[in-house]
């Protein structure tokens, strides 16, 4: 390590201060690092450390410390990251609170598989996301702030914005909205202007918040009260293109709200008017976690429910299958996920990497874990004796699903603990790291560096990485979902294909972000990524750069494969009585079709049999257009029903 003149870093925590001392620190080997100056001897010190990579005029923030010392030297600094053999770095020591002198240590240690910095973060209140809220592409850091007028605490927005060089611009955003976000908020941008808009509540109520002026400010759009809310989220629930709400409701049936050319319209529980149909309208709710999922890869959404009270009937948890006509049914028997586990979350991914979504339901208060695995006919098995989870016995509230050590298989954050997918794909195992996590809190990559991390409370924990590679995704879509909230994303390797739903809430209580994130492994290159829009364009990227992130525009990558495909499709009768046939040489079986009425919406939806039929009996006399799925292809052609 060599000592180096240099002014005041440019901080990666906390305002600028005025003197610095440098330091260029070149490892010989690949190491974990610990840089400390939480020792004896530094007694009443207060420090503040920044740790760069880079060069001169273009360094960038690897790690950062200020007051994350043991508790009788809390205001000391301690970092850990990994390096990388003849790479130079540099640390930096400010006398931002104290310019008196103190000893501090640098030690290399064997990197380990997985590892985490804890560093502090701007800015108080309640956070509840991790999110890119200014459409630059960087995670974001959003907290629900209490202030008190008139002897009433009203809630303003606190947003930490990420830079290109890994630091934070702390901004407050006034609102003076009535409830706080005690129990959960989810973002999505329904207006359709390119900025997220956010939903949240408490036991008194719920609100929806709509960004103004290009993401600087922030207006309250709807409120309710007497929604005892718990899970919020944003989906397209009538599959017309715009993002509608739903919030579940703990004490009665779940409430949501419909986006229309007239504005949001708020519907409860069994509503005759409103849409859909058949979706959560238990009468005393129970309603904790609900997650939007194409469990069944039919390219609609469907819901999970996990429920939790008092009684068995109420806490039993449900799955809700999307019929693709506006309506919903209740299937979990069928499925085999209808359990009265008591639990908050449930987290959904594809664990074994075989192209559908398998869920990890979490227990509470003592109850145990589940782990249902996808059986890809519409129903799960629990295989949760082979998986190690049974040992695993941290319960509590928040569970959902990302890959930190970027290995190309899906771990799982469950109440402070990592359970690590071992990547057996025939008993699904898990190793669980419990250490120095956090209980709960939000997931994004909040440096820029293609590895997730956890923003809790005043702290953020930023992963330190390996060398597997990945690739990162961001959805531009259209009209009123410009996130492409629903969509499907397939990325296909030399080790296989992996797949993710873009979500607007898991978990309990937080928000993660938006973008897609895929480890790869050792593998360096992707074949191909598919994106599956809700709206039922496919986009079809091929050899993507990794390691780093890409942005999908809708409809952009559309090809001479989709043209052929669309040659060779005819229908007959056309017009239709009872029975439409397809007619193409490809093997249809099992891929997805949608029929859709002259207004746009969705009134048939389901998979191809053996013969490429559709039963369009029960549909009235007039136009109807017919959208078939097949490979990633799809192509839209329109008959009459007689």
């Amino acid at each position: 390590m060599t000592t180096l003149n240099g002014i005041a870093p440019s901080p990666c925590v906390g305002s600028s201060a005025n003197n610095g001392e440098w330091f260029a620190y070149t490892p010989a080997a690949d190491f974990q690092v610990t840089v400390s100056s939480d020792i004896v001897g530094n007694d009443g010190k207060d420090t503040r450390l920044h740790v760069f990579e880079g060069s001169c005029g273009t360094l960038s923030c690897l790690a950062a410390s200020d007051d994350d010392g043991s508790v009788v030297y809390s205001r000391l600094s301690v970092v850990q990251f990994n390096v990388e053999a003849g790479q130079t770095y540099y640390i930096s020591w400010d006398d931002k609170y104290d310019a008196s002198a103190f000893d501090f240590t640098l030690s290399e240690d064997t990197i380990q598989p997985l590892s985490f910095t804890q560093n502090s973060r701007l800015g108080g209140g309640t956070l509840r996301a991790v999110v890119d809220m200014n459409n630059d592409g960087l995670d974001d850091m959003v907290s629900i702030v209490a202030k008190n007028v008139n002897d009433i605490n009203v809630y303003d927005i606190n947003i930490q914005e990420q830079t290109q060089i890994g630091t934070f611009i702390n901004n407050d955003y006034e609102l003076s909205a009535p409830y706080s976000a005690s129990w959960s908020l989810a973002a999505g941008d329904y207006n359709g202007d390119g900025y997220n808009d956010l939903v949240w509540g408490n036991g008194n109520g719920v609100q929806v918040v709509k960004a103004t002026n290009n993401g600087t400010s922030y207006e309250i759009a709807a409120t309710k009260n007497g929604v005892f809310t718990q899970r919020t989220n944003f989906v397209d629930l009538n599959e017309d293109g715009r993002l509608d709400i739903f919030v579940c409701h703990d004490i009665a049936p779940n409430i949501y709200y419909i986006n229309t050319t007239g504005g949001l319209m708020y519907y409860q529980g069994a509503d005759p008017n409103g849409i859909p149909e058949g979706l959560g309208t238990y009468p005393s709710g129970g309603d904790y976690g609900s997650v939007w999922v194409d469990y069944d890869n039919d390219g609609d959404i469907d819901m999970f429910m996990a429920k939790c009270g008092g009684g068995e009937e109420r806490r039993t948890n449900q799955l809700f299958r999307n019929n693709g006509n506006g309506s919903f049914t209740e299937v979990a028997a069928t499925a085999n996920l209808a359990d009265p586990i008591q639990t908050w979350s449930g987290a959904w991914a594809d664990y074994d990497n075989d192209g559908d979504m398998d869920v990890f339901i979490g227990g509470y208060n003592g109850t145990s874990h589940k782990m249902m695995r996808n059986n890809g006919d519409g129903t799960f098995t629990d295989i949760t004796g082979t998986t190690n989870l049974g040992f695993f016995t941290y319960t509590g509230i928040d569970n959902f699903p990302v890959d930190f050590n970027n290995d190309g298989f899906v771990d799982i954050f469950s109440n402070g603990s990592i359970l690590v997918n071992d990547g057996d794909t025939t008993n699904m195992t898990f190793t669980a790291l419990t250490s120095g996590m956090p209980p709960h809190g939000a997931v994004g990559d909040l440096n820029d560096d293609g590895f997730m991390d956890v923003a809790s409370g005043t702290k953020m924990y930023i992963n330190n990485g390996n060398f597997n590679n990945y690739i990162k995704i961001n959805l531009n879509g259209s009209g009123l979902n410009k996130k492409g909230i629903g969509a499907r994303i397939e990325i296909t390797t030399d080790s296989g294909t992996q797949i993710r739903d873009v979500r607007s809430g898991e978990g309990f209580r937080y928000m993660n972000s938006l973008t897609a994130h895929f480890g790869i492994g050792s593998d360096t290159s992707i074949n191909s990524i598919k994106v599956f829009w809700p709206s039922g364009v496919v986009d079809i990227i091929n050899n993507p750069d990794i390691n780093k992130t890409i942005v999908v525009n809708k409809g952009s990558t559309l090809g001479t494969q989709t043209e052929t495909f669309a040659e060779d499709l005819t229908l007959f009768p056309n017009p239709a009585k009872n029975t439409l046939y397809v007619n193409t040489k490809y093997s249809l079986n099992d891929a997805i079709y949608t029929v859709f009425d002259i207004s746009g919406k969705r009134v048939l939806n389901s998979k191809f049999g053996q013969y490429n039929t559709v039963n369009v009996s029960s549909l009235s006399t007039g136009t109807y257009f017919l959208r078939v799925m097949h490979d990633g292809l799809s192509h839209t052609q329109k008959f009459i029903k007689e």
